[in-house]
């Protein structure tokens, strides 16, 4: 597993200071959408963990809105996470930077009031260690919010999702940030993760009850929430 976290936090490093250009490019800034309707969906909370925080787009997005107070976010990345921090700096946000592994979290038992994660779950090397990790350390009566990649199922759409996850993603991915293996990478992780019920199975498996999931621009990507029952 050591080795698996170092190749993950190590491709993300790579690839950091093309990411957040990419991401929008490719997704003709749809995902600055997305993100805001994950964040939409979330309680209001006072601390939030943002897990894969990475260059810190969701936690922006949640200051904005006023849905947390204050954030810490983790990721194995400290490339991603040096960008997250200077957006964050410039924008005078109150965001703490820790480095670790959402399998492993450096955190006590019941410590933030909200956990969020914006497509990071699907490079989990054990996503259900990961999920009982957030379960662990999100506060009784407190909501996860998690945004991930979905496959969707029209006729229409699902040959094009196709077509551009197996072919152009890459294709423009290895251009733009000159790593061969990158994008290759995330189009796999993509296409093999699972979504929909199948994703709500393990947050319920997890212990999170009332878990809900919404589909995004044709199923091409889905918010799920959850929550942390009172004792």
């Amino acid at each position: 597993m050591e080795n698996e976290k170092q190749q993950i936090g190590q491709l993300f490093d790579r690839i950091a200071k093309t990411y957040d250009g990419l991401n929008h490019g490719l997704s003709l800034n749809i995902d600055r959408l997305w993100r805001k309707r994950a964040v939409g969906a979330m309680h209001s909370a006072i601390h939030v963990l943002d897990v894969a925080i990475g260059t810190a787009d969701l936690t922006i997005e949640m200051l904005r809105q006023g849905k947390a107070e204050r954030v810490t976010g983790l990721d194995l990345s400290t490339a991603m996470m040096e960008i997250g921090e200077k957006k964050c700096e410039a924008k005078r946000l109150p965001v703490e930077f820790v480095f670790g592994n959402a399998q492993e979290m450096p955190f006590a038992d019941n410590s933030f009031d909200g956990v969020t994660c914006a497509y990071g779950c699907r490079n989990f090397s054990d996503l259900d260690a990961g999920l009982r990790e957030m379960y662990r350390v999100l506060k009784p009566g407190g909501q996860v919010t998690i945004l991930e990649f979905s496959y969707p199922t029209g006729k229409i759409i699902r040959p094009l999702y196709d077509l551009y996850f197996t072919h152009i993603l890459p294709f423009v991915g290895r251009i733009v940030s000159r790593d061969k293996t990158a994008y290759t990478y995330l189009n796999k992780s993509v296409k093999h993760f699972c979504w929909g019920e199948a994703f709500l199975h393990h947050l319920h498996d997890a212990g999170f009850r009332d878990e809900h999931f919404e589909p995004l621009t044709f199923g091409i990507t889905s918010v799920y929430t959850a929550k942390k029952l009172s004792e």
